[in-house]
């Protein structure tokens, strides 16, 4: 098969050699971090150092040859409570540690983490235009804002953790998470932010049966969840601006190397590429866990599928020749020049990390971007 018959330079979002957000944290980061949580340093201190950190990822990032660029995710302690916890009295994320059954080498399913919804949830300011802002002014390619997706808070606690504190109806809930993405969207728009990717990996685990049997144990049908993220997400979808880029990324939890959930996209494949109403996906494809690619059947010809082939959580480095090989067995359900491929995950979805060094990080998004150019002619665009 000639790999790169058909194949295109993408000027727009996604990009032939993508990674999903988070990057590694610089052990002077944390340490600055741990010194601010003591109170030996003040937030200015901290924001210099952040900002350092930025700079030098976004330095990391044109050196490797991506077209596009993120913060890595450094002002975060992870990529989900960030956010939520700007719009009220949230926790997304109550479970501390990974508590796994694989122990520390991050081999095992990880505790599932839960959701507190304590107040209403309220967009009052921006939460990611400053953020966009800065990695603007401090690259020459095209920022990348990452953001969880609306469903996740309810995924993590159900109507119960809806109407326990805050609410008496989920409608109301789903008014205020749709409006809150909404005027989010709205003004990372108006501050000039062209691509967003949106971090929903509920969809993804759907397929778990340990999952389904945990969501039919709070009392819900994880079918009819599906249609009723479909539906939520989509009113957040329909009313972005025109000329926002969104691509949705999923996988099945990535927390110091562990993770939440395995199984096929089969269950949820024809409804997540059809029903929803978003042009590219980031798929999870790392490991047997995700299943085979059959399920990218279901793509319409007007839609493109990121592959995530190159393991964010092992210290080994995949082998060029077999991720060719996977490239090339994708495509003969999803037509190439519709592909591209990149890490599965974040390499710090949460701050302290996946057991990969630094320079294992920088090897593997090199890898992803040395095999885009082979495959398609270019990563990025001239």
């Amino acid at each position: 098969m000639n790999m790169r018959a058909g194949a295109v330079t993408r000027e727009e979002p996604p990009f032939r050699a993508e990674h999903i957000g988070s990057l590694l944290r610089p052990r002077t980061l944390l340490q600055k971090r741990e010194r601010f949580a003591r109170g030996e340093i003040s937030q200015a201190d901290l924001t210099d150092a952040e900002d350092a950190a930025i700079v030098d990822a976004a330095a990391l990032q044109e050196r490797l040859g991506l077209q596009f660029a993120t913060d890595g995710e450094f002002r975060r302690r992870s990529y989900h409570s960030f956010f939520y916890r700007q719009l009220g009295e949230l926790s997304i994320d109550t479970v501390a540690g990974a508590d796994a059954e694989g122990g520390a080498a991050g081999a095992g399913r990880g505790q599932q983490p839960v959701a507190l919804i304590k107040s209403r949830v309220r967009w009052t300011h921006p939460v990611n235009v400053a953020d966009f802002n800065f990695l603007r002014s401090k690259t020459k390619l095209l920022p990348k804002i990452t953001i969880p997706g609306p469903c996740a808070l309810h995924f993590r606690g159900g109507d119960a953790a809806v109407l326990a504190h805050a609410y008496r109806d989920t409608d109301q809930f789903w008014d205020d998470i749709v409006d809150a993405f909404n005027k989010e969207l709205a003004a990372l728009a108006d501050t000039g932010c062209r691509y967003v990717q949106i971090d929903e990996t509920a969809f993804a685990k759907f397929g778990d049966l340990d999952v389904q049997a945990a969501l039919a144990a709070r009392g819900d049908d994880w079918s009819k969840l599906i249609d009723t993220y479909v539906g939520v997400t989509n009113r957040v979808l329909r009313a972005a601006p025109k000329g926002l880029q969104i691509g949705m990324h999923l996988c099945r939890g990535n927390r110091g190397g562990h993770w939440h959930a395995e199984g096929s996209y089969e269950d949820v494949a024809e409804r997540l590429f059809n029903a929803l109403d978003i042009s590219f996906y980031f798929l999870e494809y790392d490991t047997p866990r995700a299943g085979t690619f059959t399920p990218l059947r279901f793509v319409p010809k007007h839609k493109s599928v990121v592959l995530g082939l190159v393991s964010s959580k092992t210290p080994i480095l995949e082998d060029k020749a077999v991720l060719r090989t996977r490239v090339e067995e994708a495509s003969r359900h999803v037509a190439l020049d519709r592909l591209a491929m990149s890490p599965q995950c974040g390499f710090a979805s949460v701050d302290t990390g996946n057991p990969v060094t630094p320079e294992m990080q920088e090897a593997k998004l090199r890898l992803v971007v040395e095999l885009a150019n082979e495959i398609w002619g270019e990563a990025r665009s001239k």
